[in-house]
């Protein structure tokens, strides 16, 4: 598989997260760009643009890759959601004036006020014209700080709530398993589960998950982990433990399974890996 090109050093953090997961789901697909073109709605320039940082990556395509992939989308939107804020302009910052604006301020500044001139009229609530005004464009900017924080609430539940955890915006946000993929309900840490190996029809289980697509990966948890450290025990390659946290001893265990069958070795369980661990 050829090596990807260096991500371009102006992009931002957020963004390069996001395209390093893209590219790593990509990876682990084993589809080449001609390949993914063929089953999305998007060329296989437009792939090559979006995978090295030379163009945003639309969420509709992210969308679409995740579902080509067979992994749930909602870590991946997340992850898209703040890349584009990121590049968003602060709130509030104030657009220059053109130069036609700043040459005039002065001019009406400096005009004096005519003898003659009537004096201002009400609204007829006791304000000056501009009061009204003023009030409006206040009210307006006061709604739509709520509305930004709202949006920023909302992700940030998404991003500290059961579905997420670890620290960060998004670097350190890592999907628990059992809440992506459906998994049974009352996984609680440090509990040392069994491990019951069956095969089921041309597929091993250890009882804990049937997930064959998921990306497990560093600090994930859930009953899928527990499944993966069941199945990597299974086949000789002992993790340590079986209590459902993806620590360096799983991955370190999985590396080396995947060396044994010719996979990529990144530690990294995704759809391949799950394949060769339910043989």
């Amino acid at each position: 598989m050829a090596r990807w090109k260096e991500l371009p050093a102006a992009l931002d953090s957020r963004e390069r997260r996001l395209v390093a997961e893209l590219r790593r789901l990509k990876d682990h697909s084993g589809l080449s760009l001609a390949a993914l073109a063929a089953k999305t709605a998007y060329s296989r320039s437009s792939w090559e643009r979006y995978l090295n940082g030379k163009q945003p990556v639309p969420r509709e395509a992210v969308e679409q890759l995740a579902r080509v992939c067979g992994t749930e989308p909602t870590r991946l939107t997340v992850l898209h959601d703040v890349a584009v804020r990121a590049r968003q302009p602060a709130a509030g910052a104030a657009a220059p004036k053109a130069p036609e604006e700043q040459e005039a301020a002065p001019a009406q500044e400096a005009a004096p006020a005519s003898p003659d001139a009537a004096p201002p009229q009400g609204d007829g609530d006791g304000g000056q014209p501009g009061d009204r005004r003023g009030r409006t464009v206040s009210a307006g900017w006061f709604l739509a700080g709520i509305a930004a924080t709202a949006a920023v609430a909302f992700t940030a539940g998404l991003l500290a709530g059961g579905a997420w955890t670890g620290g960060g915006e998004a670097a350190g946000a890592v999907q628990t398993a059992d809440a992506a993929a459906g998994g049974k309900s009352g996984y609680r840490r440090g509990v040392a589960y069994p491990c019951e190996v069956k095969r089921e029809g041309a597929e091993l289980r250890a009882g804990h998950g049937t997930s064959r697509t998921i990306l497990l990966d560093t600090n994930s948890t859930g009953f899928d982990v527990v499944e993966v450290q069941c199945l990597l025990r299974e086949h000789g390659f002992d993790p340590g433990s079986t209590e459902g946290l993806y620590d360096q001893a799983t991955k370190d265990a999985a590396t080396r399974f995947q060396k044994a069958r010719g996979l990529v070795a990144d530690g990294i369980v995704g759809p391949k890996t799950w394949g060769e661990l339910r043989k």
